[in-house]
């Protein structure tokens, strides 16, 4: 890697940028604002700025981050694959299923590669439940119950939450889109997901234009009925899945990083590493991507997974119940 552009100024973009000086001492690191608009000094960890996509195309980068919001996606990066440029897409992928869709079509068309950026798959105890579901470790899932909640106003305390990109339906917001990842890895580990029924719901705490509150009941092809509750609202940060199967219960607590097996005879813990550096993910997502640029093995997301969870989201808002607003 010799240069990188990424596209975004937010919390992520940063990570980004300081993660690809840390990998690549050297590296000539490029950013963009998502409206394209100069700035008049430079932000952290950035060698220059570019104004607009054909700047970016022009400079031949070897790889573009596309961390803007969702509602920009496709508009950032049809042109990075057009260009045969290698392109890493923050999650969500877009905010509609047909802006996804097209995406998929421009990627196919040119064969650039391609990934979205789910990090919560690199997580270490995410590996292991992942293999532990493959080796049918608790035999036959029953149930799963997936839970994720977080105050909106702590994600970003130094900027106020109305201005982010999470409160904005224009932006792509909303807990459906921000909180996706709960999506993602629930297709990952337990396969194509079917919608069965949805509640969303708003909150007069919050007072915004999008969902506060999301409550979803998927099944999977064998009939493993999975609950996914989202929420902006929950003052202390909480993120578990719950697995029941024939041979016991799994208790992963995503925060801990931690897995935990009960049965009868008692609850055993499986991995623990609550110290583990989260910003481990996201290198090592990036190194996943190029190992795939280079045609090298890597566990990547693929775009076409990406588009399903779009996919799920736009028929959970188009059929969801709403049962009223949250006092």
């Amino acid at each position: 890697m010799k240069k990188v552009a990424v596209i975004g100024l937010g919390n992520i973009a940063t990570r980004h940028r300081r993660n690809l000086k840390k990998l690549f001492p050297g590296i000539i690191v490029y950013a963009m604002s998502s409206s394209g608009r100069v700035l008049t000094e430079l932000v952290s960890d950035c060698d220059g700025y570019l104004t607009n996509i054909d700047a970016v195309v022009q400079e031949q980068v070897d790889l573009v981050i596309v961390a803007s919001p969702a509602t920009y996606h496709l508009r950032h990066s049809q042109k990075f694959l057009a260009a045969g440029i290698p392109t890493f897409i923050e999650k969500p992928v877009t905010a509609s299923f047909d802006d996804a869709k097209k995406l998929q079509e421009i990627a196919e068309r040119y064969a650039t590669p391609v990934v979205v950026g789910y990090c919560l798959r690199y997580l270490p105890s995410a590996k292991i439940i992942k293999k532990l579901i493959e080796t049918q470790f608790i035999g036959s899932i029953y149930n799963v119950n997936i839970e994720i909640g977080q105050y909106l106003p702590d994600w970003r305390p130094s900027k106020s939450y109305c201005e982010s990109v999470s409160a904005s339906k224009f932006l792509g917001g909303g807990a459906l889109l921000e909180l996706s990842h709960e999506l993602d890895y629930a297709q990952w580990m337990f396969g194509e997901l079917k919608l069965v029924n949805s509640v969303l719901r708003t909150s007069s705490e919050l007072e915004m234009d999008v969902e506060s509150l999301a409550d979803i009941l998927v099944i999977n092809s064998v009939g493993a009925l999975i609950n996914i509750h989202l929420d902006f609202l929950q003052k202390k940060p909480w993120r578990q899945c719950h697995i029941i199967g024939s041979k016991g219960r799994i208790v992963w607590d995503l925060i801990r990083n931690e897995v935990i097996h009960h049965t009868s005879q008692g609850s055993d813990i499986i991995f623990s590493d609550p110290d583990w550096d989260k910003n481990g993910m996201y290198t090592d997502m990036l190194l996943d991507f190029i190992a795939k640029i280079s045609g090298n093995e890597n566990n990547c997301v693929a775009l076409k997974s990406s588009t399903n969870i779009v996919g799920l989201i736009d028929k959970i808002k188009e059929t969801s119940q709403y049962i009223g607003e949250v006092q």
